[in-house]
């Protein structure tokens, strides 16, 4: 029998946030995302996305795949890194390259602009974190 620990991360999104799961698929990602990792990735929702969804049909052409794959890897952060690891004022390092400033305040959570809605959803090759907003690198 499975336990959660042996899904990956590609393998969790893709049932908790499809649309994360095709947009990781149509950047050509998966291979990495499923890799021995570890990574932290600030997952947006399906609703986060649909607020966006001119731009994710935009985004999906194949013509759009390096602009698509900056941005997915805009959510990703080498490492194990829990909620717990998280202080107000860090920047993280994105496997795109740019940083990620993180900010407690009150207890809630946010990376960027957006808010953890859900935290520490533990996977075989890292940590995922469910946020309220799709990030967009600055070009």
């Amino acid at each position: 029998m499975e336990n959660e620990m042996q899904n990956d991360i590609v393998a969790i999104a893709t049932t908790s946030a499809k649309t994360l799961a095709a947009a990781v698929q149509a950047a050509g990602l998966v291979e990495t995302l499923q890799g021995e990792g570890p990574f932290t990735v600030f997952a947006p929702t399906d609703a986060a996305f649909a607020a966006i969804q001119s731009d994710v049909d935009e985004l999906l052409k194949p013509e759009n795949k390096s602009k698509l794959t900056k941005i997915l890897t805009y959510h990703v952060v080498s490492g194990k890194m829990n909620a717990a690891d998280l202080k107000d004022g860090q920047e993280l390092t994105t496997v795109e390259g740019s940083n990620l400033h993180v900010k407690i305040k009150d207890g809630k959570v946010t990376i960027g602009d957006a808010n953890v809605t859900s935290a520490d959803i533990m996977a075989s090759n890292g940590v995922i974190h469910v946020i309220d907003q799709v990030l967009m690198p600055k070009d």
